[in-house]
């Protein structure tokens, strides 16, 4: 059994900064992919960012130039960088990873709330 685990949501004033983690723990797995979505109230849940194993990355277009994805391979985890946030980035941020364990299966974290405040 695979978990994700976020932390690093929160409250912040527009023009702010945040860094969120995920961290995948288990036994047994192999990352293929994390990233971020994000869903904002009565809104459709949408990729924020993408990060392959090998370090190849994908952003939304609205999050490109203000947020960076990483990966730290070593530690199944990875961050995500908000800088320049807008109030229209509060959403719930969710971690995305496909992982292969005895097959490949796309797993979720349970959200973390970021609110940004204009």
């Amino acid at each position: 059994q695979v978990q994700l685990v976020e932390s690093g949501g929160g409250l912040v004033q527009a023009g702010g900064s945040l860094r969120l983690s995920c961290t995948a723990s288990g036994s047994s797995f192999t990352i293929n992919h994390m990233g971020w979505y994000r869903q904002a109230p009565g809104k459709q849940r949408e990729l924020v960012a993408d990060i392959t194993s090998g370090g190849s990355t994908k952003y939304a277009d609205s999050v490109k130039g203000r947020f960076t994805i990483s990966g730290d391979n070593a530690k199944n985890t990875v961050y995500l960088q908000m800088n320049s946030l807008k109030s229209e980035d509060t959403a719930v941020y969710y971690c995305n990873a496909g992982i292969r364990t005895y097959y490949v299966g796309n797993y979720w974290g349970p959200g973390a709330q970021v609110t940004v405040s204009s």
